[in-house]
């Protein structure tokens, strides 16, 4: 069995190396029709779009994306050629509400907020938002959730809509899946009328996806005021984010909220099972998350500890920095993990 491989994916080389004969490793955006044409399985990222340009008379017959999303694999076709495809919903949730718990300690620690008094705007609660909303309301935060594909299967729960977050919420954070079309769309759902609309001036925090946010309106809602600042981790055009957006955010981030350790192994584990179903393989031992350094000392308080282990200002430091290294930033992060163990 021959597998083409995403380079960047980590800590999954040796066991695909025990179970197929060849693993090929290329860079997500320059993995070819040549790359894939003997092979049989094809594991990637969100930077390889796969398609019938890029499949189309290949042998590969199982394709797995190690990530929440899945926008990038064209499921028509797929579903044409017969190929099986996996994307890893849920995997690095715990990640996400790690850098979003990191971002509410830097808003009481260097803005003085008191979170306890605020009201967080939930737009989107799967995986992600539901752990989002369990760190907020550890921290005495009101909650609001507008999720109307939720809400219309009649999952239990408080639901709003849209406009009840736009009167009412001090920081509006947005966790769904970037769909164009359909009964809920959410391309552009932050665009310049729903800025107009805002009431509060919150903090905008988009990790969901870059072109759910409208980045053109979201840099003149900045620059005038409509909201009192943002952090952004997924950018509309990326690699290529806008610059002057980069320098006006609070924290501006080269994609990586999902990017701990532990959300990466959990994509590694639920690949390597899907894998091992489809081609009727026994499923190897777990990979686990590699250790902290030998020299990490804790901090004694808790909230302390958690900016330690991640600070995302770090990260927003390092692209404002050099933007143009934003794949560069993406594809080499360094260590993190989600608690000291």
């Amino acid at each position: 069995m021959k597998i083409v491989v995403d380079d960047k994916i980590p800590y999954i080389r040796e066991t695909l190396e025990r179970l197929a004969d060849e693993v090929v490793y290329r860079k997500g955006v320059d993995i070819s029709p040549e790359d894939v044409r003997g092979a049989d399985a094809l594991i990637v990222r969100t930077r390889t779009r796969c398609d019938e340009r890029l499949l189309g008379g290949s042998g590969v017959r199982f394709v797995a994306t190690a990530t929440i999303g899945f926008d990038h694999i064209d499921a028509g076709y797929m579903r044409r050629a017969g190929i099986e495809w996996m994307s890893c919903p849920g995997c690095n949730a715990a990640s996400v509400a790690q850098y979003l718990r990191s971002v509410l300690l830097l808003l009481r620690r260097d803005r003085g907020a008191r979170l306890g008094g605020m009201t967080l705007g939930l737009v989107g609660c799967g995986h992600v938002g539901s752990k989002v909303k369990a760190v907020a309301e550890g921290y005495g935060m009101r909650v609001m959730v507008c999720d109307p594909p939720r809400q219309e299967r009649g999952d239990e729960g408080e639901f709003v809509s849209m406009a009840d977050i736009e009167r009412e919420a001090d920081v509006i954070t947005f966790h769904v899946p970037l769909a164009k079309d359909g009964p809920h769309p959410t391309f552009h759902l932050a665009d310049a009328a729903f800025f107009s609309r805002l009431a509060r001036r919150p903090l905008i925090v988009n990790t969901s996806r870059g072109a759910v946010v409208d980045n053109d309106a979201l840099l003149d809602a900045i620059i005038y005021n409509k909201v009192c600042d943002a952090v952004v981790d997924t950018w509309e055009h990326e690699p290529l984010v806008n610059l002057e957006l980069l320098r006006r955010v609070w924290i501006g981030t080269p994609h990586i909220a999902g990017y701990s350790a532990d959300g990466k192994v959990n994509a590694d584990n639920m690949v390597v099972e899907g894998l091992c179903r489809h081609f009727g393989l026994a499923v190897p031992p777990r990979i686990v998350p590699p250790p902290l350094p030998a020299d990490f000392v804790p901090a004694d308080d808790d909230d302390a500890l958690r900016l330690q282990l991640y600070n995302p200002l770090d990260d927003s430091v390092r692209l404002k920095a050099a933007p143009g290294r934003f794949e560069e930033l993406r594809g080499n992060y360094p260590l993190r993990r989600e608690w000291y163990a």
